[in-house]
């Protein structure tokens, strides 16, 4: 009844003839009775955490590590932004195929890594459409806002170089602008932009995640281990040569060498002479892992994140995709490194009811 839920109590007849207590009597409210919010304390609540994946090529297969390190120990982002192949890891997680992208990734072979490059001549070497039909297969017809959590993937505009946040649209299409090297694939044409590379203005994509209500950032860079690298020289004269380094080598005989093999065939026929400087594969890659670090070192001063992670993948080449196994588990163990610091920033971060 009305009043039992209001707690009041009728009167009685000896109440109104003056004997007795008031008239009504409000007593405290039943068990039933809900709360006020201003008597009740509610629970502490966590910051929303946010994940921005950097760029990096096939040491993006330790983002699958630091995930898997990350939902181990409690910690499930709520924002996913990912640039180049940091967009392909988050992109299938937020799509719940993570499992599927592990699988394929530890199943590659030197062997299977060339396959999937369908060389070609255009706006790059690799059309991509191989890799597209792969993509096609698990996460085909998912569109971005649908996912749950919110993803968003960094890609470059070419002519302007807009830095394009693409948060909505064909889930596919976004992941293969994010990860087109220019170059070296096609660029992509999504919603009247053609798109390419996002590394080339947001490498480790820290702005985006706060951006879309991270309010706990923690961002992971592929090419931290890359020590002596960008320092000034400031007095060189050429007198002597300059050591080499493997790892150039590595990318144009392997990735490459069926195209750079068929250029200097083709050289060769016409007299050209070969010479012993960096081949195509090695300036495009080089300036653009320079340009890259350089981006990343400014972007990160300016806005650095909360927690760092910093997986060592000095030793995995750009392009040696068949070495997932290695990867992910350099992943995880940077995640292990930095739990600590995840904690104490979650702790002070953590909001009051």
């Amino acid at each position: 009844m009305l009043q039992d839920w209001l707690g009041l109590r009728p009167v009685k007849a000896t109440e109104a003839a003056g004997e007795g207590p008031p008239a009504v009597e409000i007593n405290a409210a039943p068990a039933n009775h809900p709360v006020s919010s201003s008597a009740r304390r509610q629970e502490p609540r966590k910051p929303r955490l946010g994940i921005a994946l950097g760029g990096g090529a096939a040491r993006g297969w330790a983002h699958i590590g630091v995930i898997r390190a990350l939902e181990k120990a409690g910690y499930a982002p709520d924002v996913v932004v990912g640039t180049s192949i940091g967009a392909v890891v988050g992109g299938c997680w937020a799509a719940g195929k993570l499992d599927e992208l592990e699988a394929f990734a530890r199943s590659l072979t030197k062997s299977r890594v060339l396959w999937l490059m369908d060389f070609h001549f255009g706006s790059g070497l690799i059309s991509g459409d191989r890799l597209k039909r792969l993509l096609d297969r698990d996460v085909g017809g998912l569109m971005i806002e649908d996912l749950k959590p919110r993803f968003a993937a960094v890609a470059t505009e070419l002519r302007t170089g807009h830095e394009i946040w693409l948060t909505r649209g064909p889930l596919v299409q976004a992941l293969q602008a994010s990860y087109a090297l220019p170059g070296i694939f096609d660029p992509v044409q999504l919603g009247g932009r053609w798109l390419f590379d996002g590394a080339l203005v947001n490498p480790i994509p820290v702005t985006t995640t706060r951006a879309l209500s991270a309010e706990l950032v923690l961002a992971v860079n592929l090419n931290n281990d890359m020590f002596g690298r960008g320092t000034v020289i400031p007095d060189h004269g050429g007198l002597t040569d300059p050591p080499q380094e493997e790892m150039a080598e590595t990318i144009a005989e392997g990735l490459f060498s069926p195209v750079l093999g068929a250029a200097r065939s083709i050289g060769q026929r016409m007299g050209r002479r070969s010479h012993a400087g960096p081949g195509l594969a090695t300036v495009m890659v080089d300036a653009f892992n320079i340009t890259q670090d350089r981006i990343a070192r400014s972007r990160m001063a300016g806005d650095p994140p909360d927690v760092h992670v910093k997986p060592r993948l000095g030793r995995i080449g750009l392009f040696d995709f068949h070495r997932a196994a290695e990867a992910i588990t350099l992943g995880e163990e940077a995640v292990a490194q930095v739990l600590e610091d995840l904690q104490n920033a979650t702790e002070m971060l953590t909001l009051e009811g």
